[in-house]
């Protein structure tokens, strides 16, 4: 969650298989867990709940405007990934605990869909990421291209999809809570993925392809060991919502049933913080999530498919430069964090370690050095001065011998 979220971004440089694994359902995610699993514990603070619901709400929408703009294809989902998780985070916040595992597990499905989908594009691609190289990879990647397409419907909140079922249960949960800001903040953030999602796949699988022509001749279809997965994780992100389907659509929802065990309590403490809420409202506001996300889509048509003037007006704004820099935020923190722990370390190194520690013992070794030194002098090697030593050894005993013979 902002502002703990920039590692997430740079961690998809790494194998797409084991992106899809920590960005869809493993490592992501062990927050939310935590949360849900701490639920008895979060429901006796209002203030603390609030807070989680904020700062879900907020990560939802920063990480979606910041989406908007990326050409890096595993970039845009990335960014993709710290937006859904703040829905997780905002339905946690508002009590509903149940949904927030729900989204979890439909996000596994069409997030894995989705990062697999973007390898295999890669690597028919021969490893370019940057989609303005691409366009017009559906009919030489069909597979790829329709099971990509099931995962973006599912994302985007289409009905009847699993994303539809778990992200409209947070906006609904959030709505009949009484939350109207954090509403408004969700389902702008729905607009801002459904936009981002559907830009992606315009420019990737459809118009013409924008690359070199050595590039366009090389495009080919994965093998079948990689479209299988896909298919499979485009079925289940199709009918893996069913599982959760609400009382409102007909359905009993097993999946909160299965979780009552562990749920039960939070669920109940958090039934005062919602206020009671019809039928009818419930269905307007699954009518204007749809809404919402078909608008997102239609303009990402608009705008990419029918090559609107404005695509490129709005590339040379300054909005656009704020949110292609993610707002500034890696800088920030190199400036603020990383720059300031990097001079304070060559201070500590050069003042403590060197000057101090290293001082102390290079003196200790210097003046047994200099002593050693002296000694060495006096070992010449010459047995006349060995002899003369002697002597003079002998007469200072017998010396003292003689002194304190005639003083006793």
């Amino acid at each position: 969650q902002f502002p703990l979220y920039v590692w997430l971004p740079d961690a998809m440089a790494g194998p797409t298989p084991v992106s899809a694994l920590i960005h869809a359902a493993t490592m992501v995610t062990a927050g939310v867990y935590m949360v849900v699993r701490s639920n008895f514990l979060f429901t006796l603070s209002p203030a603390a709940m609030t807070t989680v619901a904020i700062v879900g709400a907020g990560t939802a929408l920063f990480a979606a405007t910041i989406g908007l703009v990326q050409n890096d294809i595993k970039k845009v989902l990335a960014y993709s990934t710290v937006s859904q998780l703040g829905y997780m985070f905002l339905a946690c916040g508002m009590g509903a605990f149940v949904a927030a595992i729900f989204h979890l597990m439909t996000h596994a499905f069409f997030k894995g869909l989705l990062f697999l989908g973007s390898g295999s594009v890669i690597h028919g691609m021969s490893g370019e990421q940057d989609i303005r190289q691409m366009g017009g990879l559906k009919e030489k990647m069909p597979a790829t291209y329709w099971t990509f397409l099931a995962g973006t419907l599912a994302i985007a909140g289409v009905p009847g999809l699993a994303g539809f079922f778990s992200k409209d249960e947070i906006l609904w949960k959030t709505f009949s809570g009484g939350h109207y800001i954090l509403w408004i903040v969700g389902i702008t953030a729905a607009f801002c993925t459904a936009f981002y999602m559907f830009r992606l796949v315009y420019l990737t699988f459809h118009g013409k392809f924008r690359g070199s022509k050595a590039a366009e001749h090389h495009v080919h279809e994965s093998p079948r060991t990689m479209t299988l997965p896909l298919i499979v994780l485009a079925v289940l992100s199709v009918i893996g919502g069913y599982i959760g389907l609400p009382k409102a659509l007909g359905g009993n929802n097993p999946f909160e049933h299965w979780l009552e065990p562990v749920i039960a309590h939070a669920a109940g403490a958090a039934e005062g913080l919602e206020h009671a809420a019809s039928m009818s409202t419930e269905y307007t506001m699954m009518i204007v999530s749809v809404l919402i996300a078909l608008a997102g889509i239609y303009l990402a048509y608009s705008w990419y498919m029918k090559k609107s003037s404005l695509v490129k007006s709005l590339g040379e704004s300054s909005a656009h430069n704020v949110l292609l820099n993610k707002y500034w935020v890696d800088e920030i923190y190199s400036i603020g964090i990383v720059q300031p722990f990097v001079r304070g370390s060559e201070m500590l190194a050069r003042y403590v370690d060197v000057g101090t520690i290293d001082g102390f013992m290079n003196g200790i070794a210097t003046f047994f050095a200099w002593i050693g030194g002296g000694v060495r002098r006096i070992q010449t090697g010459v047995v006349q001065n060995y002899a003369l030593f002697m002597g003079i050894g002998v007469l200072a005993i017998l010396t003292s011998f003689l002194v304190m013979a005639f003083t006793g």
